[in-house]
């Protein structure tokens, strides 16, 4: 069949499905992908653009609107001609912190100008973007409002998250046809995905830099963006988890900054810059998501010459999940610490970190009289093991290179930043001056409490992993959540934003509807925030240790679970956390997720997951080259389904192109490592 003759048949399926807009008056411009399949069109009659993939219409002509200083630029473009200025680029960059070793930035981009602000056009083969850019020549302006509306075929099949609060975004997914989503008093955050006319779009922003992160509300055919007001006043708050009580002196027992009423306008910031690329991943198939460089391709670049060579990716020995080895608050001490720091050392995990509860009291500048912080830090150095330490950002805000540089002195390797939990311009700031702060020391970060990532990784690489996430430490106080469909969901939804601090490797493991319910966390059910665990299969957690990317990867359980368990445990911390290539193999988010990553040494590793229905999948091993590979396999026992520790673990010899089955029990898994 003739590409001219498919691309007929595929376009007469979408006008049956009604994903074929009206014919429109010819676009400003009009930029393809370097392949020919992707298209993005700008009209300015009104200001809106529109998305195909293959000549189908996948998001139909949508409103866009930008207003900035009382001039809406949507008004001003009905009455300006606009040229355009077309580019191509072909080219890689190598990228040691990622789920590839190169960010492939190919495409075809266009700027269409209207004087003195234009918007740029971004066509590539993993998908399109928009974004506004001004060149006012002001120190400063203030963007009022933007409008991002994406309008949907009804009987698309969506897969979103919905919060209440911008910025906190750890809820489980859901699944509905567009026309019937109603967010109620929520809204969306991203990444939003849907499924039509057999093919996949996922809408996310990259490069969000001094302004507010992108949110939906439900219009009539579209959804439609919303955006955090600059914060009217922020006030620093300790307290209990439902009553937050402001603390008007220092910072001492501050876990939060909140933000208290919003302000008419976005930001106040540089009247010569570019905003956010409104982003339209675009793929054949939900599986192949996992593939796209476009976020990391579209973020900034770090600056020239800046060297980010000391940036070590790695596992992380983690105390909080597990309640410090199972012992609750009474393992807080020095003994328990060189407890992990032991572990870690011996089964070559990179870092350990010191969770809430190192320092006296949310006081970062007085450590716990029954932890020896400078000590623990040294008896780690001397067995190269690395030390990271937690803390809330409230103690940080306003100090970001005292704590940087206080820290690094002392010898710590990095922080884990915890309870942002908001998505407006000034907590973006805050983001990205900790990154530079901890960058010029030398620090890693893992930004835990935050929105989903947006690209800053690209520019700040020593910036890790971002959580973003309803991930394992649910289990602590677990309600009842369908935690197998959430776990599959993420790998489509939330991972395709950028790494996951998801927090796997749970040795406790139940049947999918036998996990215990637990309390809240004042509550503290003792043997479920103490002795927590997973729903699923031992296979599962391990699989998620390929399947979900985090260049700085927690594993979570204690070190006595862990000893006991030790054949799991020694394949997962082995198990890289950065890849030469990454390959979406099957599924869809409402059944399955599957890849496979190539590592550094050479080996592939295979890993996939099922949601709570038990699932066959066979694994086309065509990613491998040519030649006889040695498959190391973990697989959910034939009794998965009620016995869910239970797993087989084998090793077979496989050549490219062989057919691996594998039975998934009721949330089951496998993971493979392929080596020569």
């Amino acid at each position: 069949m003739t590409k001219i003759r498919a691309l007929a048949i595929a376009a007469a399926a979408a006008a049956a499905t009604g994903c074929v807009a009206p014919k429109c008056a010819d676009p400003s411009a009009t930029v393809t992908s370097p392949d020919g399949r992707n298209e993005i069109r700008l009209y300015q009659h009104p200001l809106s653009y529109e998305v195909l993939r293959d000549g189908v219409t996948l998001v139909s002509r949508s409103p866009i609107d930008m207003t900035v200083d009382g001039r809406s630029f949507a008004a001003e473009s009905e009455r300006r001609a606009a040229p355009v200025i077309v580019r191509e680029v072909s080219e890689r960059v190598l990228s040691p912190v990622y789920k590839k070793s190169t960010i492939d930035l190919s495409g075809r981009y266009a700027s269409v100008l209207f004087g003195d602000w234009n918007i740029e056009l971004a066509a590539r083969d993993d998908g399109v973007a928009y974004r506004f850019a001004t060149n006012l020549r002001t120190d400063e302006v203030t963007v009022e409002s933007e409008k991002a509306e994406v309008a949907l075929p009804p009987r698309a099949r969506c897969y979103y998250n919905a919060t209440n609060r911008a910025g906190l975004e750890e809820t489980v997914p859901e699944t509905s046809e567009f026309a019937s989503i109603d967010f109620g008093n929520k809204f969306a955050y991203l990444p939003f995905a849907a499924e039509m006319c057999g093919k996949t779009v996922l809408v996310t922003e990259s490069d969000v830099f001094e302004y507010p992160i992108l949110n939906f509300t439900k219009g009539e055919g579209a959804l439609v963006s919303k955006l955090s007001g600059y914060p009217k006043r922020t006030y620093r708050a300790g307290g209990g988890w439902q009553e937050k009580k402001e603390i008007s002196n220092g910072t001492v027992g501050v876990r939060w900054v909140l933000a208290e009423g919003e302000e008419n306008f976005l930001v106040r910031t540089s009247g010569e810059r570019t905003y956010p690329w409104r982003v339209f991943m675009l793929a054949d198939e939900p599986s192949k998501l996992c593939e796209a460089d476009i976020v990391a391709a579209l973020a900034r670049p770090p600056a020239p010459g800046r060297d980010f060579s000391w940036v070590k990716p790695g596992k992380v020995a983690w105390d909080w999940w597990n309640a410090f080895d199972n012992q609750g608050a009474k393992g807080v001490n020095t003994k328990t610490y060189r407890r992990f720091i032991d572990f870690a050392a011996k089964s070559g995990v990179e870092y350990v970190i010191m969770d809430e509860g190192w320092s006296k009291a949310l006081d970062i500048w007085t450590f716990n009289p029954e932890v020896d912080v400078p000590g623990l830090v040294e008896y780690a150095k001397e067995r190269g093991v690395g030390i990271i330490l937690w803390m809330a950002w409230g103690q940080v805000v306003g100090r970001e290179d005292d704590v940087a540089e206080h820290f690094a002195k002392l010898g710590a390797k990095g922080f884990k930043v915890d309870f942002m939990d908001r998505g407006d311009a000034d907590v973006e700031r805050f983001l990205w001056t900790f990154a530079e702060a901890c960058a010029k020391n030398h620090m890693l970060v893992d930004y835990h409490g935050a929105h989903r990532p947006t690209g800053m990784s690209r520019a700040y690489p020593n910036v890790l992993n971002y959580e973003g996430i309803h991930g394992l430490e649910q289990m602590k106080w677990f309600s009842g959540q369908d935690m197998m469909a959430n776990d599959v969901m993420a790998f489509y939804l939330r991972l395709s934003a950028g790494p996951m601090d998801y927090t796997p490797g749970a040795m406790r493991n139940f049947p999918v509807d036998s996990y215990p319910k637990g309390a809240s966390p004042e509550g503290k059910a003792a043997d479920i925030y103490n002795r927590p665990g997973s729903a699923g299969t031992r296979c599962r957690q391990m699989a998620m240790m390929a399947l979900y990317e985090a260049p700085l990867q927690m594993l979570a359980d204690s070190p006595t679970n862990y000893e006991k368990n030790m054949e799991c445990f020694s394949f997962m911390a082995a198990t890289p956390v950065v890849w030469v290539d990454t390959v979406g193999l099957g599924g869809t988010p409402s059944t399955m997720a599957a890849c496979a990553r190539k590592a550094y040494d050479g080996s592939w590793y295979a890993a996939g997951m099922t949601n709570r229905d038990a699932r066959d999948f066979t694994l086309d091993t065509s990613f491998l080259d040519a030649g006889e590979w040695k498959a190391e396999v973990f697989r959910d026992a034939p009794d998965g389904d009620v016995r869910p520790e239970g797993y087989v673990h084998e090793t077979k010899t496989v050549r490219r192109g062989d057919r691996m089955p594998f039975s998934m029990a009721r949330g089951g898994g496998f993971i493979v490592r392929f080596s020569r």
